[in-house]
């Protein structure tokens, strides 16, 4: 499927800098493009975008909707711009710290810009506008569901009074008439935020810089998908509890595997009205994201060959059971409806000939972890040396992954590891770990290498994004803009030409049979 060598960097949109305490769709994500373009890469890949909640530390992975965009990612200048924010409002903000995102300070800040730049906005016939909400059949239950979390401060939907967590035709009727205003408002946000993503995608595309998104197999259980799905998940009818949730039996990460607590997928229904409620889903869900990016890295892809059932009750994911899950007939019925499924497969961790052969029968590329290569014998997959197609993603780490620093320094890889990762770079004392970790990277087959920001710049596990099987202090770092100079951007390029992974605008870096 990959058909050209390239390069890339892995950052979340809340990384970058700003002067909004966390970043965004502003000037400073199109001063990113043209580093990325600066230093030859041809790529750039974020994590999930959707709204994030303060109950899951903030995680993009534990979103409330699958389909709407993060309203914090919205640019306040933009809005100045058309007229709906006084500038003088944005000089006015609280001492945001460049190194972290503060969502404690974050959160009411940009809240605040946006009610009032709806203030503005409210009653205009905006052609635009109105072609936005018609053309995004997931937005009435959104706007919805977080109207109503409003209402109830913030408690999950399985909380919420009976008749309208179960959806009852006339409570929600009655909802919908009596939270109009603030229903207005959340479609509002989302216009501001795809009308940004739209216009900084456009500028990716004349840069010639692909834009790979992140999809997470499994949704929250408190969000809008849930609640308005729930004949699609594995839920009490009573309570919409889960009654089997999602995760990983004992792996690399953990001794206890990771309950992550997602509501698993009716998969194996017998009722063909839900298969097909199910399945037209997933099909707005790609739809939706490949009109936001240009290629998606499914999280936890094995998930579609089988999956690790966990009853809801258990404390840890240690008595879970492996289920089949929908495979190839899934992604075949998907490319009915959507054609190409432009797609890179996480197939990290237990991955299982089935899974393999999965893999091999859709074409997708799958990734490769050096992090991963150093630790077990001369047979461990992700040794360079051991790569058996150019079909593959090659990452330094990735945003579970320590630095590459921080993992090289660490107490948790052993000497012999250490020893072996230096011998395999041809590493000489005093060299910098991060770039021969680059350049070992940049010198697999592998068609595409990806090199988290960090990386770039050395730095150490301080500026970690997520350390799995934790729930307090992830998904904050950000990299302040006086590291992005030329300097770096010419270095990385001279590297990127050196292993011919030099890309040009008119080159194509992925090749789909529809």
């Amino acid at each position: 499927m990959l058909t050209k060598r390239g390069s890339g960097i892995l950052m979340h949109l809340s990384s970058l800098p700003g002067r909004f305490g966390i970043g965004g769709l502003g000037r400073e994500a199109f001063e990113f493009v043209d580093f990325l373009a600066d230093a030859g890469q041809s790529c750039w890949q974020i994590l999930p975008y959707g709204p994030v909640s303060r109950i899951f530390d903030n995680s993009p992975y534990m979103s409330l909707s699958a389909f709407a965009g993060n309203p914090m990612f919205i640019d306040p200048e933009a809005l100045a711009a058309a007229g709906w924010l006084d500038a003088a409002l944005l000089e006015d903000h609280p001492e945001f710290s460049e190194y972290l995102v503060e969502f404690d300070q974050v959160v009411p800040f940009k809240n605040g810009l946006l009610e009032k730049a709806f203030l503005s906005f409210a009653g205009q016939d905006d052609p635009a506008f109105r072609n936005f909400c018609e053309g995004s059949p997931w937005l009435d239950d959104y706007a919805l569901f977080m109207s109503l979390r409003e209402e109830y401060h913030n408690q999950p939907w399985y909380s919420w009074p009976k008749a309208v967590a179960r959806r009852e035709e006339s409570e929600l009727a009655r909802c919908r008439k009596h939270f109009a205003q603030r229903i207005l408002f959340r479609k509002f946000v989302q216009f501001c935020f795809y009308t940004q993503w739209q216009a900084l995608w456009e500028y990716c595309r004349k840069k010639g810089i692909s834009l790979i998104g992140d999809i997470p197999i499994y949704v929250a259980h408190d969000s809008a998908d849930v609640w308005a799905n729930q004949a699609c998940f594995k839920l009490d009818p009573q309570s919409g509890l889960p009654t089997h949730v999602a995760g990983v039996p004992p792996d690399y990460f953990s001794e206890t595997g990771q309950k992550w607590g997602n509501p698993l997928f009716e998969w194996q229904s017998k009722d063909p009205l839900v298969k097909k409620a199910l399945y037209d889903w997933w099909a707005q869900r790609f739809q939706n994201l490949f009109r936001m990016v240009d290629i998606v890295r499914i999280d936890h892809f094995r998930g579609f060959e089988a999956y690790w059932a966990i009853p809801g009750e258990e404390k840890t994911a240690v008595n879970g059971e492996w289920i089949k899950g929908p495979g190839k007939h899934f992604f075949d019925e998907m490319g009915k409806v959507i054609g190409a499924l432009p797609i890179i497969a996480e197939d990290l961790g237990l991955i299982t000939t089935e899974v393999e052969t999965l893999l091999a029968d859709l074409g997708f590329p799958g990734m490769k972890v050096l992090q991963f290569a150093f630790d077990s014998d001369e047979k461990n997959l992700y040794l360079p040396h051991n790569y058996t197609t150019t079909n593959c993603v090659v990452y330094t780490g990735t945003h579970d992954n320590d630095t590459t620093l921080g993992w090289f320094f660490s107490d948790k890889v052993s000497a012999a590891g250490k020893e072996h990762a230096r011998r395999y770079a041809n590493s000489r004392e005093g060299n910098l770990v991060h770039w021969d970790f680059i350049r070992m990277a940049y010198a697999t087959v592998a068609a595409i290498a990806i090199v988290p920001l960090q990386d770039i710049f050395g730095f150490g596990n301080d500026c970690r994004m997520n350390t799995p099987s934790t729930s307090q202090g992830n998904w904050r770092w950000r990299c302040a803009s006086r590291f992005m100079d030329h300097e770096t951007a010419a270095r990385l390029r001279r590297e990127t030409v050196f292993y011919n992974r030099l890309f040009r605008k008119q080159d194509t870096l992925i090749t789909v049979n529809e």
